[in-house]
């Protein structure tokens, strides 16, 4: 048996829900890619130096260490550095360097939805997920409210302050957070479901399930609705990239 020549692979905590993994195996299948990709789940962020020690060619980062993988690595890119998370890194002459194609995967999966009234958006949740979907609008000149459980900013507010007025400015709705996923897909964020309209677009970047309780409220009330698999497909390749270039 031929050794393979490309190591890839993702780092989490809980993976068992992970796209990457069935993604980039038949991916490197269906091309003929010599390649191997796997999941690496860590209690702590310190156990990355051990898997840093392998032979990798490049390795997805989830939650919850797109922003603290970051003191591990030798340099970022520069849309790393502005959004202030990673989640692909590249293995290239003795060095990690970090990047973030989560931003360009969201921008592709919303670019068809959206319309000239999304003139705001309100982002649920404040971690690594939420900064490139931050970044993105902010690119494309999208004012932007945070909702955090600890809300720190100007422009941040908490759950119970998700208010009528709120809703109806801002026409895209982005749940950032993990509340919904597999296996606890009866949870759902607190939100006000009865302001939604049919000019909202609601977006949920989980993908399992595919229609989150989230989601479900929200299209029961008109919003046009949006899971995050066409996302992931879309930052995936562009890993790809990354990692070839």
């Amino acid at each position: 048996m031929e050794k393979v020549t490309k190591k890839f692979g993702l780092l989490g905590r809980k993976l068992g829900h992970s796209f990457s993994e069935k993604f980039f195996t038949a991916y490197f299948k269906e091309r003929s890619i010599d390649a191997s990709y796997v999941n690496y789940e860590m209690d702590s962020i310190d156990e990355v130096k051990e898997i840093f020690k392998q032979d990798l060619t490049g390795l997805n980062v989830t939650v919850p260490y797109k922003e603290a993988v970051i003191p591990f690595l030798d340099e970022l890119s520069p849309e790393a550095i502005a959004i202030g998370a990673v989640n692909v890194i590249k293995f290239q002459e003795g060095k990690r360097i970090g990047y973030n194609s989560d931003a360009f995967g969201f921008h592709q999966s919303i670019k068809p939805f959206l319309l000239n009234v999304h003139e705001r958006a309100l982002i649920l949740g404040t971690g690594g997920a939420s900064k490139a979907v931050k970044y993105v609008f902010q690119q494309i000149g999208l004012d932007v409210i945070q909702i955090s459980r600890m809300p720190l900013g100007e422009k941040e507010f908490g759950y119970e302050e998700i208010n009528e007025h709120m809703v109806r400015a801002c026409k895209v709705v982005v749940n950032c957070t993990p509340v919904g996923m597999h296996p606890d897909t009866n949870a759902c964020i607190p939100f006000p479901f009865e302001f939604l309209t049919s000019e909202h677009l609601v977006v949920d970047l989980i993908y399992n399930p595919e229609k989150t309780v989230f989601l479900q409220r929200s299209e029961q009330h008109g919003a046009v609705i949006l899971n995050g698999s066409s996302m992931l497909k879309e930052q995936a390749l562009r890993a790809w990239e990354i990692w070839n270039s």
